[in-house]
């Protein structure tokens, strides 16, 4: 049947290509429906300033193309390295408008298969619990496999009373002439917060920025999506006195007045029970996105979390209560919400290359992607080390997704899996096996969470490797379990260029840490 196929995909934003990469590449029935004429359309009208914060780093000196995805945060991955954004911009923070044309080219390289103009009406199961699909083309769809893929594009508007007030960061002007002398409250403090704020500083006449929370600087949480350098600068305007500011708060209700202005009750945060009226002419919510549910039927309804803007998923990204229900993408980050990066496409690209190997273990019982290494320890600490020196997937995914040696002690093997996400390593992947180790790159939060200053950080002595557990700055850290049960650790000291190869300081440590571990030079033996 024409319309009937093994795997469906719901968007082909730069999610819904990735994973089809994979399905191309190896010969799965898979379709992706997208009800735009083009892929990626989500990125011609957002971000609505149109600059993106992902990052593209043209020059890095390194020749070799998976290192050098470290610095790419707009590429999808693919064995070819092709297309990479880089070749369609030198910019640092790209124009919006590129990405859309580099995820088309990119669709059409590779031979994706997209069914565009297909707005998705219904989702269902039916009798023989195979998913319906209606769409607005009148065809209907079936496929034992759905994945999600249509990422957060309605907007998250909080429960607040006088809400109706309020314009949706999808909605508002980006017209800076459109706020000429006018009194503007701004609600959140996330990128697009701000990037509507910076906006506003030459026009608008006071900007207020509010939350309940502080705002938290990507540079010392090490989460993308805290404020960003790029959309900083209304920080300088209240600062330095320019008649805008940052509100710690709750609004208790907002309330239109008779001419036209808006008058807001906010209790501050840090002013002892305080409770002010403020008058505004404009109030913008820049508050986030939510997953859109409207269209699956009651009997397939995913189950919501974190204020019911996210499907809650297992760690394999299915849906905690409809079975084969798969989601990919920015909705996604569920599974690490303001942790690491998989609301972002250099976090998720990776995530999808794992959801390929989740599905195609499922479908046809294929292990995960591995390769035998040599069951003795110089080989294995080779193998670790060259790993943590040129992976992406565990620079971009710090501590989200890892590599796992399996110790297989009957058949005198070692294997090495690569690019796997932690939890679900733990979860199911590796639960029955006697023993394995969990490579990653972390950070130490902890040390930076403690500082005051994360530009002022005292670095662990390059030869102090007994002191190897207080790098704050990204290092490989690898993690023994038996049994299920986390046995040992070991940390490679951070290095100030993240090359970890000096044979004295990152190689022998590890080395006797596998040995002592492993009980012997020859594992196996």
């Amino acid at each position: 049947m024409e319309n009937n196929h093994q795997i469906i995909i719901v968007g082909a934003g730069p999610a819904g290509l990735q994973l089809a990469y994979f399905l191309e590449k190896q010969g799965y029935d898979y379709l992706i429906l997208e009800k735009a004429d083009k892929a990626g359309a989500f990125f011609e009208r957002y971000p609505r300033h149109r600059t993106l914060i992902s990052i593209n780093k043209v020059y890095t000196g390194i020749d070799d193309e998976e290192t050098n995805m470290r610095f790419d945060w707009n590429s999808l991955t693919s064995e070819e390295f092709k297309p990479l954004f880089k070749e369609y911009t030198r910019e640092y923070f790209p124009d919006a408008d590129k990405l859309v044309t580099y995820l088309n080219d990119y669709a059409q390289i590779h031979n994706v298969k997209v069914k565009y103009n297909t707005e998705v009406s219904m989702i269902d199961k039916d009798e023989k619990g195979q998913f319906t699909i209606n769409t607005s083309t009148g065809e209907t769809y079936t496929t034992e496999y759905l994945v999600m893929a249509a990422g957060l594009y309605l907007p998250y508007m909080p429960q607040i009373n006088g809400m109706e007030h309020v314009i949706p960061y999808t909605e508002c002007s980006v017209d800076p002439d459109d706020y000429i002398n006018q009194r503007v409250l701004v609600l959140g403090k996330g990128n697009s917060a701000f990037e509507t704020a910076d906006a506003l500083i030459s026009t608008a006449s006071k900007i207020h920025v509010l939350s309940p929370n502080p705002v938290k600087m990507a540079w010392k949480t090490h989460f993308v999506g805290h404020l960003r350098a790029i959309n900083n600068n209304f920080l300088d305007t209240y600062q330095l006195k320019s008649q805008n500011a940052l509100i710690d708060g709750e609004i208790e209700k907002i309330t239109k007045q008779e001419d036209g202005s808006f008058k807001v009750t906010v209790a501050y945060a840090h002013a002892n029970g305080e409770v002010e009226d403020l008058i505004y002419d404009k109030i913008i919510a820049c508050t986030g996105f939510r997953f859109d549910n409207s269209v699956f039927a009651e009997g397939v309804m995913p189950e919501l979390t974190i204020n019911e803007r996210f499907p809650n998923q297992k760690s394999s990204w299915e849906s905690t209560n409809v079975d084969n229900l798969y989601f990919a993408g920015a909705i996604t980050q569920m599974r690490d919400f303001k942790k690491h990066t998989s609301g972002f496409i250099h976090g998720f690209r990776y995530n999808c290359q794992c959801l390929f190997e989740i599905l195609a273990g499922k479908i046809n019982g294929k292990e995960w992607n591995n390769v035998k290494v040599e069951p003795t320890v110089e080989a294995i600490t080779s193998h670790v080390i060259k790993s943590v020196n040129r992976t992406s997937s565990l620079w971009q995914q710090f501590g989200f997704i890892g590599d796992a040696l399996v110790i297989d002690h009957n058949n005198k093997e070692a294997r090495y899996y690569s690019n796997i996400p932690v939890d679900f390593a733990k979860d199911t992947y590796f639960m029955k096996e006697e023993e394995y180790f969990l490579i990653t790159l972390e950070y130490g939060h902890e040390i930076f969470e403690k500082s005051p200053d994360p530009f002022k950080i005292e670095r662990v002595h390059r030869n102090d490797v007994a002191n190897a557990d207080q790098s704050a700055f990204l290092h490989p850290i690898v993690r023994q379990y038996r049994g299920g049960e986390l046995v040992s650790t070991h940390h490679i000291i951070e290095d100030f260029e993240n090359l970890w190869s000096e044979e004295e300081v990152h190689v022998q440590p590890l080395f006797k840490y596998f040995q002592q571990q492993l009980k012997s030079a020859e594992v196996m033996s």
